[in-house]
């Protein structure tokens, strides 16, 4: 008697000890798939297209971007930022930005859409020719474009604007720079058009970033 109860208690443990291995084979198996999961991500955040933001050296406006470069970055697309040199860029309201880059050493095969961030130093932007070229180029190589505030002066003094609806940070010479451009004024908080987003403020920062998503989608 003494020695089935032996033979069935060495059963018992048996069976206990291979319910045990195979959850732990079933909880490595679940931790390949965890970092199998984590790498594909890693390569889809990769392959996702680069955002270039352009910024005055002095006088960008904070906001403008800070907020389209965070909706930008929480959706897992690249973003840089270029001034016209890489010192320390200063904000209306007080940020410091160090740029990624200057303007002149930009690769314009390596980013899907430039942004120009407005503020009262934008228009400054188009005094140097560095600046002008890079939009030509992007133009040229059906790159999409953005603007903000004073920006889309700049793009209209690039000559990219010819043909499209577009707004701005509304006064006369603001105005004028975008007809003078070939752009048809549209006196609304966002324009979007073909390959194509301008806002007329700060306050349209969040849409802005919102429709810059949709125009890397489109």
């Amino acid at each position: 008697m003494k020695g089935w109860v032996l033979i069935l208690i060495l059963i018992i443990l048996i069976s206990s000890g291979c319910a045990v291995q195979e959850i732990v084979l079933e909880g490595k198996n679940q931790q390949i798939q965890i970092i199998d999961s984590n790498q594909t991500q890693v390569t889809a955040a990769e392959n996702m297209p680069k955002v270039l933001f352009i910024i005055a050296q002095n006088s960008f406006r904070d906001e403008e971007l800070e907020k389209p470069k965070q909706i930008l970055e929480s959706a897992d697309y690249g973003v840089d930022v270029a001034s016209i040199t890489n010192e320390h860029a200063i904000g209306m309201l007080g940020a410091v930005v160090k740029p990624d880059l200057a303007v002149k050493d930009v690769n314009i095969s390596d980013y899907a859409l430039i942004v120009v961030v407005g503020g009262s130093g934008a228009p400054q932007l188009a005094n140097h020719p560095e600046v002008l070229n890079l939009l030509e180029q992007a133009k040229a190589s059906n790159k999409k474009l953005a603007a903000i505030c004073l920006g889309p002066m700049v793009l209209a003094k690039a000559g990219v604007l010819q043909g499209k609806q577009a707004t701005v940070f509304k006064d006369s010479d603001s105005v004028s720079a975008l007809e003078s451009g070939g752009a048809t004024f549209v006196d609304q908080k966002i324009v979007v058009d073909t390959g194509l987003v301008t806002a007329n403020g700060p306050g349209a920062s969040i849409e802005f970033g919102n429709e810059l998503i949709n125009l890397l989608k489109s």
